[in-house]
Protein backbone atom coordinates (compact mmCIF):
# COMPACT_ATOMS: atom_id res chain seq x y z
CA UNK A 1 0.00 0.00 0.00
CA UNK A 2 3.00 2.42 1.02
CA UNK A 3 4.99 1.91 -2.52
CA UNK A 4 0.95 2.18 -3.99
CA UNK A 5 0.61 5.65 -2.48
CA UNK A 6 4.16 6.87 -3.70
CA UNK A 7 3.32 6.40 -7.58
CA UNK A 8 -0.41 6.87 -7.42
CA UNK A 9 -1.67 8.92 -3.98
CA UNK A 10 -3.05 11.94 -4.34
CA UNK A 11 -0.63 14.91 -3.84
CA UNK A 12 -0.63 17.39 -1.32
CA UNK A 13 -3.10 20.72 -1.13
CA UNK A 14 -1.69 23.98 -2.31
CA UNK A 15 -2.65 26.99 -0.58
CA UNK A 16 -5.33 29.68 -3.36
CA UNK A 17 -3.47 32.01 -4.20
CA UNK A 18 -5.09 33.10 -7.35
CA UNK A 19 -7.63 35.45 -7.71
CA UNK A 20 -11.45 34.90 -7.60
CA UNK A 21 -11.14 35.43 -11.77
CA UNK A 22 -8.19 33.17 -12.00
CA UNK A 23 -9.60 30.43 -10.07
CA UNK A 24 -13.08 30.58 -11.53
CA UNK A 25 -10.99 30.52 -15.29
CA UNK A 26 -8.60 27.82 -14.58
CA UNK A 27 -11.46 25.59 -12.67
CA UNK A 28 -13.21 25.85 -15.73
CA UNK A 29 -10.69 24.97 -17.83
CA UNK A 30 -9.13 21.89 -15.92
CA UNK A 31 -12.88 20.40 -15.44
CA UNK A 32 -13.76 20.13 -18.66
CA UNK A 33 -10.46 18.71 -19.84
CA UNK A 34 -10.88 16.32 -17.01
CA UNK A 35 -13.47 15.47 -18.07
CA UNK A 36 -13.33 14.83 -22.06
CA UNK A 37 -10.13 12.59 -20.77
CA UNK A 38 -12.11 10.31 -19.00
CA UNK A 39 -15.59 10.46 -21.24
CA UNK A 40 -12.64 9.67 -24.68
CA UNK A 41 -10.32 7.95 -22.13
CA UNK A 42 -12.66 5.24 -20.77
CA UNK A 43 -13.75 4.67 -24.55
CA UNK A 44 -10.87 3.27 -25.62
CA UNK A 45 -11.01 0.66 -22.40
CA UNK A 46 -14.23 -0.56 -24.04
CA UNK A 47 -12.17 -1.03 -27.11
CA UNK A 48 -10.15 -3.60 -25.58
CA UNK A 49 -12.69 -4.79 -23.72
CA UNK A 50 -15.57 -5.63 -26.90
CA UNK A 51 -12.85 -6.33 -29.36
CA UNK A 52 -12.23 -9.36 -27.61
CA UNK A 53 -16.11 -10.18 -28.21
CA UNK A 54 -15.45 -9.76 -32.07
CA UNK A 55 -12.70 -11.73 -31.78
CA UNK A 56 -14.17 -15.05 -29.84
CA UNK A 57 -16.25 -16.62 -33.79
CA UNK A 58 -12.63 -16.42 -35.34
CA UNK A 59 -10.89 -17.95 -32.73
CA UNK A 60 -13.55 -20.51 -32.54
CA UNK A 61 -13.51 -21.11 -36.13
CA UNK A 62 -9.56 -21.84 -35.70
CA UNK A 63 -10.27 -24.85 -33.62
CA UNK A 64 -7.66 -22.11 -31.42
CA UNK A 65 -9.93 -22.79 -28.17
CA UNK A 66 -12.98 -24.43 -27.70
CA UNK A 67 -16.86 -22.96 -26.80
CA UNK A 68 -16.05 -24.09 -22.85
CA UNK A 69 -12.31 -22.78 -23.07
CA UNK A 70 -13.64 -19.71 -24.47
CA UNK A 71 -16.40 -19.49 -21.67
CA UNK A 72 -13.26 -20.19 -19.12
CA UNK A 73 -11.21 -17.63 -20.61
CA UNK A 74 -14.20 -14.52 -20.03
CA UNK A 75 -14.84 -15.78 -16.73
CA UNK A 76 -10.91 -15.61 -15.86
CA UNK A 77 -11.33 -12.06 -17.08
CA UNK A 78 -14.42 -11.35 -15.62
CA UNK A 79 -13.53 -12.58 -11.76
CA UNK A 80 -9.91 -10.84 -12.05
CA UNK A 81 -12.03 -7.43 -13.21
CA UNK A 82 -15.10 -7.75 -10.18
CA UNK A 83 -11.81 -8.27 -7.50
CA UNK A 84 -10.11 -5.33 -9.08
CA UNK A 85 -12.87 -2.91 -9.73
CA UNK A 86 -14.05 -3.57 -6.15
CA UNK A 87 -10.14 -3.08 -4.44
CA UNK A 88 -8.89 -0.32 -7.46
CA UNK A 89 -12.41 1.92 -6.53
CA UNK A 90 -12.18 1.89 -3.06
CA UNK A 91 -8.62 3.26 -3.73
CA UNK A 92 -9.16 5.42 -6.34
CA UNK A 93 -10.52 7.46 -3.22
CA UNK A 94 -6.96 8.29 -1.86
CA UNK A 95 -5.77 8.47 -5.42
CA UNK A 96 -4.02 10.73 -8.11
CA UNK A 97 -6.56 9.31 -10.66
CA UNK A 98 -4.47 11.42 -13.58
CA UNK A 99 -1.90 8.60 -12.91
CA UNK A 100 -3.62 5.64 -11.96
CA UNK A 101 -5.87 5.72 -14.74
CA UNK A 102 -3.93 6.28 -17.39
CA UNK A 103 -1.37 2.92 -15.94
CA UNK A 104 -4.70 0.69 -16.43
CA UNK A 105 -4.97 1.78 -19.68
CA UNK A 106 -1.52 1.03 -20.33
CA UNK A 107 -0.75 -2.29 -18.99
CA UNK A 108 -4.17 -3.65 -20.55
CA UNK A 109 -2.85 -2.21 -23.71
CA UNK A 110 0.43 -3.91 -23.42
CA UNK A 111 -1.52 -7.22 -22.85
CA UNK A 112 -4.16 -7.10 -25.53
CA UNK A 113 -1.40 -6.55 -27.84
CA UNK A 114 0.52 -9.48 -26.32
CA UNK A 115 -2.55 -11.94 -27.11
CA UNK A 116 -2.55 -11.30 -31.04
CA UNK A 117 0.96 -13.31 -29.85
CA UNK A 118 -0.30 -16.59 -28.45
CA UNK A 119 -2.32 -19.05 -29.67
CA UNK A 120 -3.30 -21.62 -27.20
CA UNK A 121 -5.46 -21.28 -24.11
CA UNK A 122 -3.40 -21.29 -21.46
CA UNK A 123 -1.63 -18.24 -22.54
CA UNK A 124 -5.09 -16.60 -23.77
CA UNK A 125 -6.53 -17.26 -20.09
CA UNK A 126 -2.97 -15.51 -18.25
CA UNK A 127 -2.89 -13.12 -20.18
CA UNK A 128 -6.89 -12.13 -20.66
CA UNK A 129 -6.97 -12.39 -16.61
CA UNK A 130 -4.30 -9.72 -16.45
CA UNK A 131 -5.84 -7.51 -18.11
CA UNK A 132 -9.36 -8.04 -16.28
CA UNK A 133 -7.19 -6.40 -13.53
CA UNK A 134 -6.11 -3.35 -14.85
CA UNK A 135 -9.12 -3.02 -16.46
CA UNK A 136 -11.04 -2.18 -13.43
CA UNK A 137 -8.75 1.06 -12.99
CA UNK A 138 -11.15 2.75 -15.37
CA UNK A 139 -14.40 3.35 -13.79
CA UNK A 140 -14.05 4.41 -10.42
CA UNK A 141 -11.06 6.85 -10.85
CA UNK A 142 -13.60 8.37 -13.57
CA UNK A 143 -16.40 9.04 -11.24
CA UNK A 144 -14.11 9.90 -8.09
CA UNK A 145 -13.05 12.88 -11.09
CA UNK A 146 -16.17 13.68 -11.69
CA UNK A 147 -17.54 14.36 -8.64
CA UNK A 148 -13.87 16.17 -7.76
CA UNK A 149 -14.34 18.88 -10.37
CA UNK A 150 -18.24 19.04 -10.44
CA UNK A 151 -21.48 19.90 -8.66
CA UNK A 152 -23.91 17.77 -7.45
CA UNK A 153 -26.76 19.34 -9.79
CA UNK A 154 -24.26 18.63 -12.63
CA UNK A 155 -23.42 15.09 -11.48
CA UNK A 156 -26.37 12.70 -13.06
CA UNK A 157 -26.49 14.75 -16.65
CA UNK A 158 -22.53 14.39 -16.78
CA UNK A 159 -22.50 10.71 -15.59
CA UNK A 160 -25.03 9.75 -18.21
CA UNK A 161 -22.61 12.00 -21.00
CA UNK A 162 -19.69 10.05 -19.36
CA UNK A 163 -21.55 6.69 -20.00
CA UNK A 164 -21.46 6.97 -23.68
CA UNK A 165 -17.70 6.04 -23.58
CA UNK A 166 -18.75 2.46 -23.48
CA UNK A 167 -20.93 2.98 -26.24
CA UNK A 168 -17.97 5.04 -28.56
CA UNK A 169 -15.77 2.16 -27.75
CA UNK A 170 -18.04 -1.11 -27.84
CA UNK A 171 -19.14 0.80 -31.97
CA UNK A 172 -15.71 1.59 -32.53
CA UNK A 173 -14.15 -2.12 -31.73
CA UNK A 174 -17.59 -3.85 -33.55
CA UNK A 175 -16.92 -2.01 -36.51
CA UNK A 176 -13.21 -1.48 -37.04
CA UNK A 177 -11.81 -4.64 -35.06
CA UNK A 178 -14.40 -6.80 -37.20
CA UNK A 179 -12.60 -5.44 -40.47
CA UNK A 180 -9.29 -6.06 -39.11
CA UNK A 181 -10.32 -9.67 -38.51
CA UNK A 182 -12.28 -10.29 -41.44
CA UNK A 183 -9.17 -8.73 -43.76
CA UNK A 184 -6.57 -9.94 -41.45
CA UNK A 185 -6.69 -12.75 -38.73
CA UNK A 186 -8.41 -13.12 -35.16
CA UNK A 187 -4.55 -12.30 -34.00
CA UNK A 188 -4.46 -8.84 -35.79
CA UNK A 189 -7.25 -8.09 -34.37
CA UNK A 190 -5.77 -8.05 -30.48
CA UNK A 191 -2.87 -6.22 -32.10
CA UNK A 192 -4.57 -3.57 -33.77
CA UNK A 193 -7.25 -2.74 -30.13
CA UNK A 194 -3.83 -2.87 -28.09
CA UNK A 195 -1.87 -0.52 -30.00
CA UNK A 196 -5.08 1.45 -30.83
CA UNK A 197 -5.41 2.04 -27.08
CA UNK A 198 -2.37 3.32 -26.41
CA UNK A 199 -3.05 6.08 -28.21
CA UNK A 200 -5.82 6.85 -24.97
CA UNK A 201 -2.99 6.16 -22.70
CA UNK A 202 -1.57 10.06 -24.15
CA UNK A 203 -4.52 11.06 -24.08
CA UNK A 204 -5.53 10.82 -20.65
CA UNK A 205 -2.67 11.32 -19.31
CA UNK A 206 -1.95 14.89 -21.12
CA UNK A 207 -5.86 15.74 -20.13
CA UNK A 208 -6.15 14.26 -16.84
CA UNK A 209 -5.59 16.36 -13.17
CA UNK A 210 -5.46 15.65 -9.76
CA UNK A 211 -8.17 16.69 -7.33
CA UNK A 212 -8.55 20.47 -7.41
CA UNK A 213 -6.56 21.26 -4.07
CA UNK A 214 -3.68 19.95 -5.70
CA UNK A 215 -3.64 22.31 -8.46
CA UNK A 216 -4.24 25.40 -6.06
CA UNK A 217 -8.03 25.54 -6.30
CA UNK A 218 -10.75 25.00 -4.05
CA UNK A 219 -12.43 22.04 -3.18
CA UNK A 220 -14.86 21.05 -5.36
CA UNK A 221 -18.06 21.68 -3.06
CA UNK A 222 -16.59 24.78 -1.80
CA UNK A 223 -16.29 26.38 -5.83
CA UNK A 224 -19.69 25.47 -5.77
CA UNK A 225 -21.26 26.92 -3.01
CA UNK A 226 -22.06 23.26 -1.53
CA UNK A 227 -19.93 23.31 1.58
CA UNK A 228 -18.16 26.36 3.69
CA UNK A 229 -13.68 24.98 4.09
CA UNK A 230 -14.43 24.68 7.65
CA UNK A 231 -17.24 22.03 6.61
CA UNK A 232 -14.41 20.32 4.20
CA UNK A 233 -11.93 20.75 6.70
CA UNK A 234 -13.80 18.47 9.18
CA UNK A 235 -14.87 15.97 6.96
CA UNK A 236 -11.04 15.70 6.04
CA UNK A 237 -10.29 14.56 9.89
CA UNK A 238 -12.88 11.41 9.24
CA UNK A 239 -10.97 8.24 8.17
CA UNK A 240 -12.06 7.13 4.63
CA UNK A 241 -11.92 3.98 5.42
CA UNK A 242 -14.52 3.74 8.16
CA UNK A 243 -16.41 5.88 6.22
CA UNK A 244 -16.58 3.52 2.82
CA UNK A 245 -17.13 0.38 5.74
CA UNK A 246 -20.54 2.22 7.30
CA UNK A 247 -21.76 4.22 4.54
CA UNK A 248 -21.29 1.85 1.57
CA UNK A 249 -20.31 -1.78 2.63
CA UNK A 250 -22.78 -2.07 5.72
CA UNK A 251 -25.54 0.06 3.63
CA UNK A 252 -28.50 -3.16 2.42
CA UNK A 253 -29.37 -0.73 -0.38
CA UNK A 254 -25.91 -0.72 -1.84
CA UNK A 255 -25.97 -4.50 -1.86
CA UNK A 256 -29.44 -4.81 -3.52
CA UNK A 257 -29.07 -2.43 -6.17
CA UNK A 258 -25.86 -4.49 -6.67
CA UNK A 259 -27.36 -7.82 -6.93
CA UNK A 260 -30.04 -5.55 -9.34
CA UNK A 261 -26.75 -4.58 -11.59
CA UNK A 262 -25.66 -7.97 -11.30
CA UNK A 263 -28.83 -9.31 -13.46
CA UNK A 264 -28.18 -6.15 -15.55
CA UNK A 265 -24.55 -7.83 -16.34
CA UNK A 266 -25.01 -10.99 -17.36
CA UNK A 267 -28.27 -10.12 -19.73
CA UNK A 268 -25.74 -7.37 -21.29
CA UNK A 269 -22.61 -9.37 -21.49
CA UNK A 270 -24.52 -11.95 -22.61
CA UNK A 271 -25.78 -10.03 -26.00
CA UNK A 272 -22.94 -7.84 -26.57
CA UNK A 273 -20.12 -10.70 -25.70
CA UNK A 274 -22.10 -13.36 -27.78
CA UNK A 275 -24.25 -11.34 -29.88
CA UNK A 276 -21.96 -12.23 -32.79
CA UNK A 277 -21.88 -15.47 -32.30
CA UNK A 278 -25.74 -15.52 -32.06
CA UNK A 279 -26.38 -13.71 -35.28
CA UNK A 280 -24.14 -15.16 -37.32
CA UNK A 281 -24.83 -18.76 -36.48
CA UNK A 282 -28.51 -18.95 -35.13
CA UNK A 283 -29.77 -15.98 -37.32
CA UNK A 284 -27.70 -16.22 -40.58
CA UNK A 285 -25.85 -12.98 -40.72
CA UNK A 286 -22.25 -13.13 -41.98
CA UNK A 287 -19.48 -10.97 -39.48
CA UNK A 288 -19.20 -8.31 -40.61
CA UNK A 289 -22.94 -7.75 -40.89
CA UNK A 290 -23.27 -9.14 -37.06
CA UNK A 291 -21.19 -6.49 -36.02
CA UNK A 292 -23.07 -3.81 -38.15
CA UNK A 293 -25.93 -4.76 -36.00
CA UNK A 294 -24.30 -4.58 -32.71
CA UNK A 295 -22.64 -1.54 -33.20
CA UNK A 296 -25.70 0.09 -34.65
CA UNK A 297 -27.15 -0.87 -30.98
CA UNK A 298 -24.42 0.76 -29.12
CA UNK A 299 -25.37 3.71 -30.78
CA UNK A 300 -28.60 4.08 -29.36
CA UNK A 301 -27.16 3.22 -25.98
CA UNK A 302 -24.98 6.21 -26.41
CA UNK A 303 -28.63 7.85 -26.43
CA UNK A 304 -29.88 5.57 -23.53
CA UNK A 305 -26.78 6.68 -21.22
CA UNK A 306 -26.65 10.41 -22.13
CA UNK A 307 -30.44 10.69 -21.57
CA UNK A 308 -30.90 9.03 -18.28
CA UNK A 309 -29.57 11.12 -16.26
CA UNK A 310 -31.27 14.34 -17.80
CA UNK A 311 -34.69 12.55 -18.28
CA UNK A 312 -34.97 11.46 -14.35
CA UNK A 313 -33.40 14.99 -13.49
CA UNK A 314 -36.05 16.55 -15.47
CA UNK A 315 -39.19 14.91 -15.56
CA UNK A 316 -38.87 12.64 -12.12
CA UNK A 317 -37.24 15.25 -9.80
CA UNK A 318 -33.80 13.62 -9.59
CA UNK A 319 -35.19 9.95 -8.66
CA UNK A 320 -34.44 7.08 -10.63
CA UNK A 321 -36.29 4.40 -9.36
CA UNK A 322 -39.96 5.39 -11.68
CA UNK A 323 -37.11 5.11 -15.25
CA UNK A 324 -35.66 2.40 -13.76
CA UNK A 325 -38.30 0.21 -13.64
CA UNK A 326 -39.73 1.42 -17.39
CA UNK A 327 -36.54 0.76 -18.97
CA UNK A 328 -36.37 -2.44 -17.35
CA UNK A 329 -39.62 -3.49 -18.62
CA UNK A 330 -38.29 -2.34 -22.08
CA UNK A 331 -34.91 -4.04 -21.48
CA UNK A 332 -36.65 -7.42 -20.78
CA UNK A 333 -39.28 -7.34 -23.53
CA UNK A 334 -35.86 -6.32 -26.49
CA UNK A 335 -33.63 -9.04 -25.06
CA UNK A 336 -36.59 -11.34 -25.34
CA UNK A 337 -37.63 -10.49 -28.71
CA UNK A 338 -33.72 -10.58 -30.08
CA UNK A 339 -33.10 -14.09 -29.18
CA UNK A 340 -37.35 -16.09 -30.17
CA UNK A 341 -38.31 -13.51 -32.38
CA UNK A 342 -37.48 -15.22 -36.21
CA UNK A 343 -34.76 -14.17 -38.07
CA UNK A 344 -35.87 -10.71 -39.98
CA UNK A 345 -33.61 -8.07 -40.48
CA UNK A 346 -36.33 -5.01 -39.36
CA UNK A 347 -37.17 -6.69 -36.25
CA UNK A 348 -33.46 -7.67 -35.00
CA UNK A 349 -32.57 -3.82 -35.35
CA UNK A 350 -36.12 -2.91 -33.39
CA UNK A 351 -35.26 -5.02 -30.84
CA UNK A 352 -31.48 -4.04 -30.66
CA UNK A 353 -32.45 -0.51 -30.80
CA UNK A 354 -34.65 -0.61 -28.16
CA UNK A 355 -32.07 -2.99 -25.96
CA UNK A 356 -29.37 -0.39 -26.49
CA UNK A 357 -31.27 2.45 -25.18
CA UNK A 358 -32.40 0.85 -22.59
CA UNK A 359 -28.97 -1.03 -21.71
CA UNK A 360 -27.32 2.41 -21.76
CA UNK A 361 -29.82 3.91 -19.28
CA UNK A 362 -29.70 0.77 -17.28
CA UNK A 363 -26.09 0.27 -16.87
CA UNK A 364 -25.67 3.75 -16.04
CA UNK A 365 -28.55 3.80 -13.11
CA UNK A 366 -27.52 0.27 -11.57
CA UNK A 367 -24.36 0.41 -12.54
CA UNK A 368 -23.33 3.39 -10.23
CA UNK A 369 -25.32 6.82 -10.45
CA UNK A 370 -28.44 5.21 -8.21
CA UNK A 371 -25.50 3.89 -5.53
CA UNK A 372 -23.63 7.43 -5.73
CA UNK A 373 -26.77 9.49 -4.95
CA UNK A 374 -27.14 7.58 -1.24
CA UNK A 375 -23.77 7.81 -0.24
CA UNK A 376 -21.41 10.38 1.00
CA UNK A 377 -19.58 12.16 -2.06
CA UNK A 378 -15.96 11.17 -0.24
CA UNK A 379 -16.46 7.48 -0.56
CA UNK A 380 -17.93 7.23 -4.22
CA UNK A 381 -15.22 5.50 -5.54
CA UNK A 382 -16.38 2.60 -2.52
CA UNK A 383 -19.64 2.97 -3.82
CA UNK A 384 -18.39 1.93 -7.33
CA UNK A 385 -16.29 -0.73 -6.29
CA UNK A 386 -19.34 -2.37 -4.82
CA UNK A 387 -21.40 -2.52 -7.46
CA UNK A 388 -18.87 -3.14 -10.05
CA UNK A 389 -17.60 -5.94 -7.82
CA UNK A 390 -21.31 -7.09 -7.99
CA UNK A 391 -21.92 -6.34 -11.46
CA UNK A 392 -18.99 -8.62 -12.76
CA UNK A 393 -19.38 -11.75 -10.57
CA UNK A 394 -22.56 -11.41 -13.18
CA UNK A 395 -20.87 -11.08 -15.78
CA UNK A 396 -18.32 -13.65 -15.21
CA UNK A 397 -21.25 -16.10 -14.04
CA UNK A 398 -23.13 -15.32 -17.61
CA UNK A 399 -19.71 -16.13 -19.50
CA UNK A 400 -19.30 -19.66 -17.74
CA UNK A 401 -22.78 -20.63 -17.74
CA UNK A 402 -23.46 -19.36 -21.36
CA UNK A 403 -20.41 -21.50 -22.70
CA UNK A 404 -21.71 -24.49 -20.54
CA UNK A 405 -25.14 -24.65 -22.06
CA UNK A 406 -24.13 -24.14 -25.44
CA UNK A 407 -22.26 -26.78 -27.67
CA UNK A 408 -20.54 -26.42 -31.12
CA UNK A 409 -20.09 -30.06 -33.61
CA UNK A 410 -18.08 -29.70 -36.69
CA UNK A 411 -20.97 -29.78 -39.70
CA UNK A 412 -20.64 -33.52 -41.68
CA UNK A 413 -21.70 -34.64 -45.03
CA UNK A 414 -23.15 -37.92 -45.97
CA UNK A 415 -20.23 -39.92 -45.52
CA UNK A 416 -19.47 -38.51 -42.34
CA UNK A 417 -16.52 -35.77 -43.37
CA UNK A 418 -16.14 -32.39 -42.24
CA UNK A 419 -17.76 -30.16 -44.66
CA UNK A 420 -15.49 -26.98 -45.76
CA UNK A 421 -15.85 -23.27 -46.78
CA UNK A 422 -14.78 -21.80 -49.80
CA UNK A 423 -11.57 -20.94 -47.62
CA UNK A 424 -11.19 -25.00 -47.04
CA UNK A 425 -11.72 -24.40 -43.08
CA UNK A 426 -14.29 -26.95 -41.54
CA UNK A 427 -17.89 -25.87 -41.26
CA UNK A 428 -19.48 -26.05 -37.28
CA UNK A 429 -23.07 -26.04 -36.36
CA UNK A 430 -24.11 -23.46 -33.06
CA UNK A 431 -26.11 -24.50 -30.87
CA UNK A 432 -27.25 -22.34 -27.48
CA UNK A 433 -29.99 -24.45 -25.73
CA UNK A 434 -31.06 -22.98 -22.54
CA UNK A 435 -28.76 -19.91 -22.44
CA UNK A 436 -31.14 -17.66 -24.00
CA UNK A 437 -33.62 -18.13 -21.67
CA UNK A 438 -30.96 -17.78 -19.03
CA UNK A 439 -30.35 -14.16 -20.32
CA UNK A 440 -33.95 -13.15 -20.50
CA UNK A 441 -34.71 -14.33 -16.66
CA UNK A 442 -31.70 -12.14 -15.51
CA UNK A 443 -33.17 -8.72 -17.44
CA UNK A 444 -36.52 -9.64 -15.53
CA UNK A 445 -34.40 -9.72 -11.74
CA UNK A 446 -32.74 -6.51 -12.83
CA UNK A 447 -36.52 -5.02 -13.31
CA UNK A 448 -38.14 -6.25 -9.95
CA UNK A 449 -34.86 -5.65 -7.48
CA UNK A 450 -35.02 -2.11 -7.68
CA UNK A 451 -38.64 -2.16 -6.41
CA UNK A 452 -37.08 -3.13 -2.69
CA UNK A 453 -35.27 0.29 -2.80
CA UNK A 454 -37.85 2.15 -3.87
CA UNK A 455 -38.16 4.78 -1.60
CA UNK A 456 -34.51 4.83 -0.81
CA UNK A 457 -33.12 8.06 -0.26
CA UNK A 458 -30.10 10.56 -0.54
CA UNK A 459 -28.57 11.12 2.26
CA UNK A 460 -27.04 14.43 2.95
CA UNK A 461 -23.35 14.44 1.63
CA UNK A 462 -21.35 14.42 4.22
Amino acid sequence: MNFLMKIFGTGDDVPVTDSPEQVKKRFNSIRWRVFASITIGYAFYYIIRQGYSVIKKPMLNSGVVTPEQLGIIGTVFFLTYGVGKFTNSFLSDRMNNKRFFAFGLFISSVTMTCMGLVNSFVPLAVLWGINGWFQSYGAGPSIVSLNQWFSKKQFATLYGVWFTSHNLGSAFAYFIIAMVVTTYSWSMGFVAAGITSLIGTVFIYLGMSDRPETQGLPNGAVYYGEKTQEEVDAMKKQSVGSMQWNEVVKNPAVWILGLASLCVYIARYAVESWGPVYLSTTKGYDLVGAAGVMAYMQVAGIFGAMMCGWISDRFFDSRRNIPALIYGILYTASIAGFVWAPQNFVTDMVCMTFYGFTMGALVCYMGGLMAVDIVPKRVTGAAMGMIGALSYVGASTQEFVTGKLMTITPILDANGAKVLDEAGKAMFQYDFGAAPTFWVCAALGATLLPILVWNAKAKNDE
